[in-house]
């Protein structure tokens, strides 16, 4: 992973375009190809970024450009993010390994086993895939099939919130660029979904799920219902 702190601008060019002005910010480089910028505030979520693949390369400062140094990186879309860099304050690599993964909370796991095991539990007609598919930004709990044959990755909570569905949509981007697959729909099940997060996830197109536990693992549940 390279870390690098420096003064900078950065164009994104594509399907649209953003522009983010000249400021200090930490750009991370890791090694499965993503580049991301980020300010010192919105917790995880960087300002922009490119996900793998991609390349990076350190190219000429254009005429007329009063910088460092000028990065762009281009996806196999064809779209860049072009990274200006007046100065250069921290640049530093670390080879971190190979990370264990996510050891998930024993309720989580098991709502993932129990919902491959019972998919239908999603709709009639859909079809297991496999449990843990590997993207090049981590696993998806579950992908699967619907009736009509169509791809659908299933994130899985305990307690649904907006973390959950933003972390199922960067899985969707990516996926619906695999055209083996594609298109690929999302589903977001959890024990409890919040509100806010209910009303992003449908927003952008993600159904929700709400599981019954225990009626999962076929036992009866002792809590009073409402309908």
């Amino acid at each position: 992973m390279r870390l690098v702190i420096a003064e900078c601008r950065v164009d994104y060019v594509g399907r649209l375009t953003a522009h983010l002005p000249m400021a200090r910010r930490l750009l991370l480089i890791k090694s499965d190809g993503s580049v991301s910028v980020h300010a010192d505030d919105r917790a995880y979520k960087p300002l922009n970024w490119m996900s793998p693949p991609c390349r990076l390369t350190e190219a000429e400062v254009p005429d007329g450009t009063d910088a460092e140094a000028y990065w762009v990186v281009t996806n196999k879309a064809g779209e860049e993010l072009r990274i200006t860099i007046a100065s250069i304050e921290h640049d530093s690599s670390h080879e971190l390994g190979v990370d264990p993964g996510l050891v998930k909370d024993g309720v989580e796991a098991h709502l993932q086993e129990l919902l491959a095991e019972h998919i239908d539990t999603l709709g009639a007609g859909h079809t297991l895939i496999r449990r843990e598919y590997m993207t090049a930004i981590g696993p998806v709990d579950i992908l699967c099939r619907d009736a009509d044959g169509h791809t659908v990755a299933v994130e899985i909570k305990r307690r649904g919130e907006i973390d959950g569905v933003e972390q199922l949509t960067r899985y969707l981007e990516l996926l619906n660029r695999d055209t083996t697959i594609a298109p690929v729909a999302g589903v977001f099940a959890a024990q409890q979904i919040k509100p806010q997060a209910r009303t992003l996830a449908e927003d952008r197109g993600i159904r929700c799920v709400v599981l019954d536990y225990d009626e999962l693992r076929g036992a009866e549940s002792n809590e009073f219902r409402l309908f």
